[in-house]
C-alpha cells in the first residue's frame, strides 16, 4: 500500500475507539514569546504519553487472527515500545518489545506494566533492532517498525486530519523528526485538506538523519541529547519520499534550544514535555523570522521525560536567565564574615539556596576563607543589583558561569 489521505481515514475509523482525538488548543503565552499565532497539539495527553500510540493501534488492527495469535515484536527504547506494549495488550495480542540494555529503568518498568514481554539485548538501538528482527524470523512473530511502516506510517498521519480540522487557518504545522513517520504521515493529512499548508520538520542537530537523506549527505550523526526519541541514524525508506514530496523544509535545532522549551512548556503552557516533543517549539525559538506572524501548529509529540531530566533542564534554565546564580566569594575568616553576605541577600529579597564555607584551600591565605552561595533571584537584573551591592559592601564576588 502507499500512503493516501484514504489508507489515512482508514486507519482513523480503525483507531477511533483506541486512542484519544487529543485537543489542538491556542496558546497566547506561547505566542507572544516566540511573534507567531501558536496552537498545541497536545500529543502528550495520549494513553501512554506520546503520538506512538496512534501507529501500534493502526499496525495491531489490521493483523489476521493467525498474526494474532503467534504475537508481534517491536524494537524501541520508549514510546513506541510502550504503545505497541498497551495496545497488544488491549487487543490479546501477545507482545515483545526489544529494548537496548542501557534503556532507562521507568521505561522499561512502563513497558512491562502494559503487558509487554521486555527482552534487553544490544548497546545500540540497531543492535536491538537485529535482535528483534531475529527473534521474529525464529517465533514467526510481526515485526512492527517504529516508522518505517505504511500503516504506522497512517495512523501517525491522523493528528494531520486533527489539526486542520481544529484550525482550519493553519499556515505552518511543526513536526519533530527522528525517521519520518510523523512528519509523512501528517503531510499526507494536512496537505489533501489544504494543499497550501507548509510542513516543516525539527530535527536534532546531532542526528540529522533526514537532512542527511534529502540531500544524499552523510553528516556525522551521534551524541547525547536530550531529545533521544528523535535521536535516529537513519531515515525510513518509506518516509523519505513523502519528505522530499511534501514537507517544505527542516530545520536542525540545537541543544541549547531543546533545553528551552522543556522550560517553556512547563512555565508557560503548564504542561510536560518531552525533549523530542519539544522539538518543535525549539525551531520557532531559533528561527523566528520564519514563522513571525504566522498561525502556527506544533505537535507536542510527547511528554515521556525522566523525571530527573526535567528537574535538571528546569534548574538550568533558571541558571541560564540569571535566576539561580552561584558566587565563589573570599572573606576575612573572622566572626561576622559570613553573616554580612547572607544579610545583603536578605535585605536584597534574594533566596539562599545553599551555602559552602571552606577554610582549607591551599590557594587561600590562612586568615581568609571562601564563600560558595547559591541564590535564587527574581530575574537577572536583580541578580546584578545584588552582585553590585556585594561589591559595595567590600567583598569582591566571581559569578559562577553556567
Amino acid at each position: 500500500m502507499a500512503v493516501s489521505a484514504e489508507t489515512i481515514a482508514a486507519a482513523r475509523a480503525r483507531i477511533r475507539a483506541h486512542i484519544a482525538a487529543t485537543p489542538t488548543l491556542h496558546s497566547l503565552a506561547l505566542s507572544q514569546l516566540t511573534g507567531a499565532h501558536v496552537f498545541v497539539k497536545y500529543e502528550n495527553m495520549q494513553h501512554t504519553g506520546s503520538f506512538k500510540t496512534r501507529g501500534a493501534a493502526a499496525k495491531l488492527t489490521t493483523l489476521t487472527d493467525e498474526q494474532k495469535k503467534a504475537g508481534v515484536i517491536a524494537m524501541s527504547a520508549g514510546n513506541h515500545a510502550q504503545g505497541v506494549a498497551f495496545h497488544a495488550g488491549r487487543l490479546g495480542i501477545p507482545a515483545t518489545i526489544v529494548m537496548p540494555k542501557g534503556t532507562p529503568f521507568n521505561k522499561t518498568r512502563k513497558t512491562a506494566a502494559y503487558g509487554g514481554t521486555v527482552v534487553l539485548e544490544g548497546d545500540t538501538l540497531s543492535q536491538a533492532a537485529g535482535a528483534a528482527r531475529r527473534i521474529a524470523a525464529e517465533r514467526g512473530l510481526t515485526f512492527i517498525h517504529p516508522y518505517d511502516d505504511e500503516e504506522v506510517i497512517a495512523g501517525q498521519g491522523v493528528i494531520g486530519l486533527e489539526i486542520m480540522e481544529a484550525v482550519p487557518e493553519t499556515e505552518i504545522i511543526v513536526a519533530p523528526v527522528g525517521g519520518g513517520g510523523l512528519i509523512g504521515g501528517v503531510a499526507v493529512a494536512a496537505k489533501s485538506i489544504k494543499a497550501t499548508v507548509d510542513i516543516i520538520g525539527a530535527e536534532t542537530a546531532l542526528y540529522p538523519s533526514m537532512k542527511n537523506a534529502l540531500a544524499g549527505e552523510s553528516a556525522a550523526s551521534g551524541g547525547a541529547t536530550v531529545a533521544e526519541g528523535i535521536a535516529v541514524s537513519d531515515a525510513g525508506a518509506r518516509t523519505v519520499p513523502l519528505v522530499k514530496t511534501l514537507v517544505s523544509e527542516i530545520l536542525t535545532v540545537s541543544e541549547t534550544n531543546l533545553e528551552r522549551p522543556i522550560s517553556m512548556y512547563a512555565n508557560a503552557a503548564k504542561t510536560v514535555a518531552e525533549g523530542a516533543g519539544a522539538a518543535s517549539l525549539a525551531a520557532l525559538l531559533q528561527y523566528p523570522a520564519r514563522f513571525k506572524d504566522r498561525t502556527v501548529v506544533l505537535i507536542l509529540s510527547g511528554g515521556n521525560i525522566d523525571p530527573r531530566m526535567l528537574s535538571s533542564v528546569l534548574m538550568r534554565d533558571l541558571v541560564r536567565v540569571g535566576q539561580i546564580l552561584t558566587l565563589s566569594i573570599v572573606l576575612p575568616d573572622r566572626p561576622g564574615s559570613l553573616e554580612a553576605i547572607t544579610a545583603i541577600c536578605a535585605s536584597e529579597g534574594a533566596n539562599v539556596i545553599e551555602v559552602s564555607h571552606r577554610r582549607l584551600g591551599l590557594d587561600l591565605a590562612a586568615s581568609a576563607a571562601r564563600l560558595d552561595i547559591t541564590i535564587e533571584t527574581r530575574d537577572g537584573d536583580h541578580a546584578l543589583q545584588i552582585v553590585e551591592r556585594i561589591r559595595a559592601s567590600g567583598f569582591t564576588p566571581t559569578v559562577h558561569e553556567p
